[in-house]
């Protein structure tokens, strides 16, 4: 019996190690639009970045970790002993029929120092590990593309700023089928992610205080979720930077084992 068993466990073990493997090499093909909304072709897309698994708690985790990592700390409150005045005892400790007090710094009077109060000197940041953050990023975009809410676009070349052509592309990339958010001023809140900095575009979208332009080896998950749409500008370069920083997780995590 004990052998059967061990035999049973090893198929199976072998069977899920092809399944693991087959789900990272396979790819997927996606529609790639111009910059006046309509279909220009196809992007292929690795399933290990954009077909990977949810994992809202990692999510969490690492979204937390980045949030306070991202904390100032710059409020600060003076204790007891930063407070001016204080000196002198206020009144003789006995005969004025009156509780004794021996400072103004005291925290129970008005000026003086305070208790528990936040301080600069505290550290807010948290550790968060390199393949946990990878991970994340990969489980969040594919969230994103599985909902509808990722676009992938042509290259925008624009040969100056212009603020007035950045809005045209948003309003025909609003014909797109679920993304007609994107005319509406109010709800037209997008990360634009490029593949390599471009600076026109940058400039271009900047005065739309709900858009913002990353370029694809700097984008993170608190990025991507901010958002209500993700724009992939360049989708052949972008993807494949981002396949690239899930693809070196995958190995550090290969040298481990």
């Amino acid at each position: 019996m004990a052998t059967k068993t061990t035999t049973t466990k090893k198929a199976t073990t072998k069977k899920a190690t092809t399944k693991a493997t087959t789900r990272v090499t396979a790819g997927m093909e996606s529609v790639i639009y111009s910059s006046a909304g309509k279909a220009a072709g196809k992007v292929t897309l690795p399933e290990s970045v954009f077909g990977a698994k949810w994992n809202a708690d990692l999510v969490h985790q690492v979204v937390l970790a980045m949030q306070a990592n991202a904390r100032a700390g710059t409020a600060h409150t003076k204790d007891r002993s930063e407070v001016r005045g204080g000196g002198k005892k206020p009144w003789k400790q006995k005969g004025t029929g009156r509780a004794r007090h021996g400072s103004r710094r005291s925290p129970i009077w008005t000026g003086g120092g305070v208790t528990f109060g936040p301080r600069s000197e505290k550290d807010y940041s948290q550790k968060i590990n390199k393949n946990a953050r990878i991970k994340a990023l990969a489980s969040v975009l594919s969230r994103k593309y599985a909902d509808g809410e990722m676009l992938f676009v042509e290259s925008l070349t624009f040969e100056a700023p212009k603020t007035k052509e950045a809005a045209a592309v948003f309003t025909a990339l609003s014909s797109v089928k679920g993304h007609d958010i994107l005319k509406d001023k109010k709800g037209n809140a997008a990360l634009v992610i490029t593949g390599e900095r471009d600076e026109n575009v940058e400039k271009s979208f900047r005065n739309f205080g709900n858009v913002t332009v990353v370029q694809a080896k700097d984008v993170n998950p608190v990025d991507i979720l901010t958002f209500s749409r993700v724009i992939v500008l360049n989708p052949d370069q972008s993807v494949a930077m981002l396949a690239r920083r899930v693809a070196s997780k995958q190995e550090r995590v290969k040298t481990t084992a």
